[in-house]
C-alpha cells in the first residue's frame, strides 16, 4: 500500500528539495533563491520547509514563514499541508503561490483562518526571454548605489503600501523590510531612474536562480505616470537581467491592473500561468 507523510524537511535533504523545486523553475523562483542561499535550516531560511512524502520519497513542498507557499503540490499534498497549517495556527501574513494549489489550500483553511483582508485570485504570471526587449531601454535607469539607500527607501515603502494596502514599516518599525531593501541595493539588484534626488521609477530583481529570475516592486512616481516610464524602465531592467542574471525573466501582476499588464506586454512579456495571493 502507498503511504504518505508530512514533516519538516531536514537540512540533509537539501538536494531532494532542490530537485522538487526544479520541476517548476519559474513558479518556484522566489523560494528556490532563498533555499539556494540559506539551505533548509529554519533559522537561516526564515521559516520551515514542509515536505509531503509518498513511500518515503519527497514529492511536494510548502514554505511556511512570513508567507505560506505551496510548491509542486497536488490535491493530496495540499490537503496535508492545510491540516498541518490549521493545527499550527496562522503565523503568516499571506498565502501566495501558483493559483491552482493556492486556491485549494485556501479552500481548506478559510473556515479556520478566514475571512481574509483581500483575495487576489488571478495574478497572471508573465515571462520573457527577448534580448533586446521590444521597447528601447531607458538609459537613465541604473543600479542604485549603496549610498542612495535613503533615496530609494521612500519609493519602496510607497510601492509596498500602494500594492499591499498596509505599510511595511508597521509592526517592527520596518526593520525587516529595510534590511531587505538594503540587501537588494547591496547586491546590485535594485534599479531606479533618479531625477534631482528623487526616484521616479524603480524595480528590483527580487529572486535569482540559474533558471529564472523574478522582478518585483515596479513603481512609478504618481505625478510621472502616463509618460511611458514603466515601459522603458522595465525594458532596462529586463535587458540587464537577461544579459547578466538568468535566461528567463518573470513577474506576476494583478489582473485588474490593466495599464501595467499592457506595459509589460509591450516590453515583450507573455503569460505563462497565474499566481494567487490571500492577504491577511
Amino acid at each position: 500500500m502507498t503511504t504518505t507523510s508530512t514533516k519538516v524537511v531536514e537540512p540533509a535533504e537539501l538536494q531532494d528539495a532542490l530537485a522538487v523545486l526544479r520541476r517548476e523553475p519559474v513558479n518556484n523562483a522566489f523560494v528556490t533563491a532563498r533555499v539556494q542561499t540559506a539551505g533548509l535550516d529554519p533559522w537561516r531560511l526564515g521559516g520551515e520547509m514542509w515536505g509531503w512524502y509518498r513511500d518515503g520519497s519527497l514529492e511536494a513542498l510548502c514554505y511556511s514563514g512570513a508567507n505560506l507557499v505551496p510548491l509542486c503540490a497536488g490535491p493530496e499534498a495540499v490537503r496535508a499541508f492545510a491540516e498541518r497549517a490549521r493545527r499550527q495556527g496562522r503565523r503568516c501574513s499571506s498565502i501566495v503561490g501558483p493559483a491552482g494549489p493556492t486556491a485549494a489550500l485556501w479552500s481548506w483553511l478559510e473556515p479556520h483562518w478566514g475571512p481574509a483582508r483581500e483575495v487576489r485570485a488571478n495574478q497572471p504570471l508573465l515571462v520573457t526571454d527577448r534580448v533586446p526587449p521590444d521597447v528601447p531601454p531607458d538609459p537613465l535607469v541604473r543600479r542604485v548605489a549603496k549610498d542612495e539607500m535613503d533615496l530609494v527607501l521612500p519609493a519602496c515603502v510607497a510601492m509596498f503600501t500602494e500594492e499591499v494596502g498596509v505599510s511595511p514599516l508597521a509592526g517592527d518599525g520596518g526593520l525587516v523590510y529595510q534590511a531587505r531593501v538594503a540587501e537588494l541595493v547591496g547586491t546590485g539588484r535594485s534599479f531606479a531612474r533618479i531625477e534631482d534626488g528623487r526616484v521616479v521609477f524603480k524595480a528590483e530583481i527580487g529572486a535569482v536562480t540559474p533558471y529564472a529570475c523574478q522582478i518585483q516592486g515596479v513603481w512609478v512616481a504618481p505625478d510621472r505616470r502616463g509618460e511611458g516610464l514603466s515601459e522603458t524602465g522595465m525594458a532596462a531592467v529586463v535587458d540587464h537581467a537577461l544579459r547578466d542574471v538568468s535566461p528567463l525573466v518573470s513577474l506576476y501582476v494583478n489582473d485588474f491592473n490593466a495599464p501595467a499588464r499592457a506595459a509589460y506586454r509591450r516590453v515583450g512579456f507573455r503569460e505563462a500561468g497565474a499566481f494567487m495571493s490571500v492577504l491577511f
